[in-house]
């Protein structure tokens, strides 16, 4: 176990003796409970499945961009693990043969407008460009569509992708109620 994960057990179990609510470490207002389980652990621990290669450091950084982002983007840090999960089985270094990049596999051409700092690849970057563009499709088409333009974009020709992520989100929905 990293000395900051240790560090943040032993924050949160103090605040639970001292029947304090734990301060929100990531400062985005991110609530990391839902129903019952820790979601922030079970997402390092469905990463950490997807891709055993990721070190401590990449899967914190990892969980805190997801954490972050899907608050700040107002999206379901489930949703936003699994599109994860589909698009790029956790391999931050992925590439598809079109071109997208990353965690979330952006299109470098449409981070570029977005005016956010690092590029394509970076965690951080990726992250936050894929939770903006899912948030934007969600608003203007629905949860169902939005998900499925994710992937095909304005011309949804299946519901293929969206039962993936669907799949991959019930999956992380039931390892938190075991």
């Amino acid at each position: 176990m990293t000395r900051a994960r240790v560090i943040v057990i032993a924050l949160f179990a103090a605040c639970l003796l001292s029947g304090r609510a734990p301060a929100d470490p990531l400062g985005a207002g991110t609530d990391v409970s839902f129903g019952g389980g820790d979601v922030s652990a079970d997402i390092v621990r469905r990463l950490d499945q997807l891709n055993p290669h990721l070190t401590d450091a990449q899967l914190e950084r990892i969980r805190v961009a997801i954490l972050r982002y899907s608050a700040k983007y107002a999206l379901d840090p489930l949703l936003v693990t699994a599109v994860i999960e589909v698009e790029s089985a956790a391999r931050p270094w992925a590439r598809s043969p079109k071109g997208a990049l990353g965690l979330m596999q952006v299109m470098p051409y449409m981070i570029n407008p977005m005016g956010l700092a690092g590029n394509a690849s970076t965690i951080e970057t990726n992250i936050e460009a894929g939770c903006m563009i899912l948030a934007d499709n969600i608003r203007r088409l629905g949860e169902s569509d939005g998900i499925s333009a994710y992937f095909w974009g304005g011309n949804i020709r299946g519901v293929t992708y969206l039962n993936r992520v669907r799949a991959a989100r019930d999956r992380l929905q039931g390892q938190i109620r075991s």
